[in-house]
């Protein structure tokens, strides 16, 4: 018998499917997540820092883990991986990633709901 997860029972439900989100890590990057509507699909595109102007589609989970606050991850198809840990109704993320290159990196920023353009 296949279990249901979280994901897959209530993605209409979360704050953040069909909307976009810019995160501001201060130096270290910028970067705009697109969540689509069928809360498994995520563009991201990067606007300033190190990767400035990649972009990419991936499938995400996510898990809510308290009110607004959401655990999401997902692999990159370079295989690095990411985790964030984001908080949308304070305005949070922390992010947590290996790259492909095996170095893993911490950062803390501001989330903020932005307009689609």
């Amino acid at each position: 018998m296949r279990m249901t997860t979280q994901t897959e029972a209530t993605p209409a439900l979360r704050p953040f499917v069909g909307r976009t989100f810019r995160i501001d890590y201060g130096e270290a990057m910028t970067v705009l997540n697109i969540y689509a509507e069928d809360g498994r699909t995520m563009r991201y595109e990067v606007l300033t820092g190190a990767f400035a102007g990649a972009s990419a589609e991936v499938r995400y989970e996510a898990v809510e883990i308290g009110l607004g606050l959401y655990v999401l991850s997902w692999q990159e198809a370079d295989k690095g991986t990411v985790v964030h840990v984001d908080d949308f109704s304070g305005g949070t993320s922390r992010s947590f990633y290996t790259t492909a290159a095996h170095d893993f990196v911490r950062m803390a920023g501001t989330l903020t709901r932005v307009q689609a353009a």
